[in-house]
């Protein structure tokens, strides 16, 4: 029988179109069975099914072609199965463009009831039930969601951690791919294995060699902005994205600052995710073309501008300043609502323009301009 990552081929593929001359900067199409996405890309992260405070009709006309939902949240409700016979996550949540599902690795980072052990991650639930997490049971969730983009299942490593950790934890989550890779059947499916290493070069190496031995559809730099700041940020993306196999995507976990946005595009980086732009957005933070503003802020009262002059999404033609701090200040869904909008365009366009750039030799131009922009204030 034909191996599961030959077969996948005929659904998944990735195409590199460009290499910027005077960067490590890429831009490429990653085909998937719910249509192509062009790289470099930045997914919003809808954790329950969901871009909170966004309906998927905005995203499309947005042309959002990939965002990411939460297996751990989507295990705990409403459950795999029952998205499962609703059709998949896909049509669960009416979204026809491709769907990135994490793993649940990141809950072994973030959440403070856990253990971890040879069998998987051990939870504690929302009332109070064990809940474990496995590489086969991770790879089951994933597969009845249907999403397009599986992720295998690991350790997040803390920042800072001991060598001796890092040894163990890096050894484990390779025995966990492993059996990811038994796990997975399903050929529509993409399966992406997730390279750590925290910040010793020679333990990423390490990983490189083996996660991409295994001849996947892509993989991802994990273990970075988990609190190490942007120098060590950098130098482990920029360490590690030129080892990665130049004909496979690439994706950086969690990532979603402008500015470090353009720097792991920069060293090559394909795919980045991360709740910024959203959550951001619900506390009333607008990311602009110079830089960002609290909408609390009562200079914006009699302000009669568009959150960005530079800007032609929804928010931007149709709506003031004022009037939004209006709606914050009345605790309004629909000032979360515009400004998400807002927010999902700025970084959409962004990752457009880069591209653009990409394909022209001038993103070392495009990076500056946009950043004496952005700090401009």
């Amino acid at each position: 029988m034909e191996d599961i990552r030959q077969r996948v081929k005929k659904h998944f593929n990735y195409k590199l179109e460009k290499v910027d001359k005077h960067s490590k900067a890429r831009a490429g199409v990653i085909t998937t069975p719910h249509g192509d996405i062009p790289t470099p890309v930045f997914m919003p992260v809808g954790t329950h099914g969901a871009i909170k405070a966004l309906q998927p009709k905005v995203l499309e006309e947005h042309d959002v072609p990939i965002i990411l939902s939460n297996t751990y949240h989507l295990h705990l409700t409403p459950g795999s199965e029952l998205i499962k016979k609703a059709g998949g996550l896909h049509k669960f949540m009416s979204w026809p463009r491709a769907i990135l599902t994490d793993s649940g690795g990141f809950q072994v980072f973030s959440l403070q009831n856990k253990s971890i052990k040879e069998e998987g991650a051990e939870f504690t639930g929302p009332d109070g039930k064990k809940i474990l997490l496995s590489p086969e049971t991770s790879i089951e969730i994933q597969q009845n969601l249907g999403s397009d983009i599986m992720m295998a299942f690991d350790e997040c490593i803390p920042y800072p951690a001991s060598r001796k950790y890092v040894e163990n934890s890096i050894a484990r989550t390779h025995r966990w791919l492993d059996r990811c890779i038994e796990s997975w059947v399903n050929e529509e499916q993409a399966l992406f294995g997730i390279i750590q290493g925290s910040t010793y070069d020679d333990l990423r190496t390490k990983c490189i060699e083996e996660v991409c031995s295994k001849d996947l559809p892509g993989y991802a730099i994990g273990g970075v902005s988990v609190g190490e700041g942007p120098e060590l940020m950098e130098k482990a993306v920029k360490f590690a994205a030129p080892l990665m196999p130049a004909d496979k995507p690439r994706y950086v976990m969690g990532v979603g600052n402008p500015e470090d946005l353009l720097m792991i595009w920069e060293h090559g980086v394909d795919m980045s995710d991360c709740i910024i732009p959203t959550k951001f957005a619900r506390g009333g933070t607008i990311f602009t073309s110079r830089g960002k503003i609290r909408i609390s802020h009562r200079n914006y009262r009699r302000d009669f501008y568009p959150l960005d002059k530079a800007c032609d999404c929804y928010t931007c033609k149709n709506f003031t300043r004022a009037y939004i701090k209006h709606l914050f200040d009345s605790n309004e869904i629909l000032g979360a609502i515009l400004v998400t909008t807002h927010n999902i365009h700025f970084y959409e366009t962004m990752a457009r323009n880069a591209r653009a750039a990409i394909l022209e030799d001038r993103f070392m131009e495009y990076k500056e301009e946009f950043l004496k922009n952005y700090h401009s204030k």
